[in-house]
This record gives C-alpha cells, sequence and structure tokens, in this order.
C-alpha cells in the first residue's frame, strides 16, 4: 500500500535523515526539501540526493516492512519541488540581489557562491545551471546567483527545468532500479545512502582541488 501524502507521526523526526523524513513526512516531505534545498538558502543542508534515492528505493515491493511509497507520486513531488524551488530562489535573488548571500555567515554557502560563480563563468548559464543540479550546497546557492547577475528569464527557466528533471527523475529512478532488482534493500539502505553522499559530493571536491591547483600555478607564475 502506497504511504499518505502526510504522515502522522512527525515527532522525533531527523531532517538530515532521508528515511526519517519519508517515514515522518512520506511524499509531501520530498516536495518540501527539494524546494527548501533548491530555493532557499537555509536549504543548503538538507540531504536532497540521499533523499531522492531513498524515496525510489522505497517505492519497490522489495523494500521491506517499513514505508512504501508510491513511484508515481515520488516523481511528481521530487520533480515539482525541485523546478519551483530553483524558480522561486532565482527571483529571490533576482528581488534582493546578492544581499543575501552576503550576509551569510556560513562559510559552506560562501564557498558553494563561489563555485557557482566559476561555474556560470567557465560553462556559461546553459551548462552551468544544469551542472549545478549535480553539486550539493552550488544547487541551492547557483539559482539566486543567477537571479542576482540578471542571467536572462528564459534562458534560466529553460536549462534550470532540463537539469531540475534530469537530478530528481534519475536519481528516484536508480534507487527505484536498485530496489527493484535487490530483495530486502533496506538492510543495506545505511550504506547506499553513505555512497550517494560521498559520490554527490566528489564534483564539489574535485573542484575544490582544480581550483587549488589554479591558485598555485597562478602564484608560481608571479
Amino acid at each position: 500500500m502506497a504511504a499518505p501524502l502526510f504522515a502522522a507521526d512527525t515527532l522525533a523526526v531527523n531532517i538530515l535523515d532521508a528515511q526519517s523524513l519519508l517515514s515522518a513526512f512520506g511524499v509531501l516531505g520530498i516536495a518540501l526539501v527539494m524546494f527548501a534545498e533548491t530555493g532557499l538558502l537555509i536549504g543548503f543542508f538538507l540531504p536532497g540526493d540521499s533523499l531522492l534515492f531513498t524515496a525510489g528505493l522505497l517505492c519497490t515491493a522489495h523494500a521491506g516492512q517499513g514505508t512504501v511509497l508510491s513511484l508515481p507520486q515520488v516523481l511528481l513531488a521530487s520533480a515539482a519541488g525541485a523546478l519551483i524551488g530553483a524558480q522561486c530562489g532565482y527571483w529571490i535573488g533576482r528581488r534582493a540581489g546578492g544581499a543575501l548571500l552576503e550576509r551569510t555567515r556560513s562559510r559552506r554557502l560562501k564557498e558553494g557562491a563561489e563555485r557557482a560563480e566559476e561555474l556560470l563563468a567557465r560553462y556559461g548559464h546553459a551548462k552551468a545551471i544544469v551542472l549545478a543540479r549535480f553539486v550539493p550546497v552550488v544547487r541551492t546557492v547557483l539559482n539566486p546567483l543567477a537571479g542576482a547577475l540578471h542571467v536572462p528569464v528564459r534562458t534560466f527557466t529553460l536549462w534550470q527545468v532540463a537539469g531540475g528533471l534530469v537530478w530528481s527523475v534519475g536519481l528516484v529512478l536508480a534507487g527505484y532500479g536498485l530496489g527493484s532488482s535487490v530483495p530486502n534493500v533496506d538492510r543495506y539502505l545505511l550504506p547506499v545512502v553513505v555512497l550517494i553522499v560521498v559520490l554527490s559530493l566528489l564534483p564539489l571536491g574535485a573542484e575544490v582541488l582544480r581550483s587549488r591547483r589554479r591558485a598555485q600555478e597562478g602564484g608560481k607564475t608571479r
């Protein structure tokens, strides 16, 4: 049986744990987390990648005796939250400029903003908007940053929709595919989620290493 859109038991929920969020809030939690992570700067710490993948796992008959979700509902909630959130973040940046990012004291947000600016400068608007979806924190700050930099609305909307659908639908279906092929996959949920988190951080780590190398090379040439 599919889980309801909103679970009644929301006590003691761990917002950093994908399975806890899904058990407490069901499909509605997916939409809210996607919206917050991609549209609001305060959502940069939320477990977007692991939540999508775990939700896909829990849509299968092999998910065990715990929470079982409806795949169509999960796909709809994931895509809607990710797309609406990104568009909202863009308009916040458009209206507020870069003030929100300048005022933040979060080191992770500032580093994410630097990576986002580098992506926009190196790859151009279209490619940067799509790539940012797959990099934690960067996907949170790039949307308001694109608005603050006055990236054309049509360009931003087109590519954030393309990137958002590939990211959200792709991760859900990847989790669903694994869950469909591995019996009692819930027994291995923790190591699988840890692997997804590690893999999601690789692009950011690679980008940081490249930036440090460029800075060192630039220092040597002076």
